[in-house]
């Protein structure tokens, strides 16, 4: 099992940077898939980015492409969400996911078997 806690929400002007982190815990970060997801009232959650266990992939939705940036430090157990140019529209709850490697699709919630509690990122304009 694996136990997933984001932090560094908060609220943000528009235009301005956050930069999300999610920490795990287990000996097998490093074979894991991991992901952050987002989920604004009264909206399905949806996919934000991804980073594939060796590190080597990255994947971006549309809507954060060119703004996020997706990194892990394997080392210290955690990924990072960079946030920058920050948009109202990506005020939201912020999820991180995790899944061995190989269960599937690193774009679909079903893949990722762990996820965390998520964080409030509020953009004011």
């Amino acid at each position: 099992q694996v136990q997933l806690a984001e932090s560094g929400g908060g609220l943000v002007q528009a235009g301005g940077s956050l930069r999300l982190t999610c920490s795990a815990s287990g000996r097998t970060f490093s074979t894991y898939d991991l992901a952050w997801f987002r989920q604004a009232p009264g909206k399905e959650r949806v996919f934000v980015a991804a980073i594939n266990w060796s590190g080597v992939n990255t994947w971006y939705g549309d809507s954060v492409k060119g703004r996020d940036t997706i990194s892990r430090d394997n080392a210290k157990n955690t990924v990072f969400l960079q946030m920058n140019s920050l948009k109202p529209e990506d005020t939201a709850v912020y999820y991180c996911a995790a899944s061995p490697r190989y269960s599937g699709s690193l774009l679909q919630e079903n893949t990722y078997h762990y996820w965390g509690q998520g964080t409030q990122v509020t953009v004011s304009s």
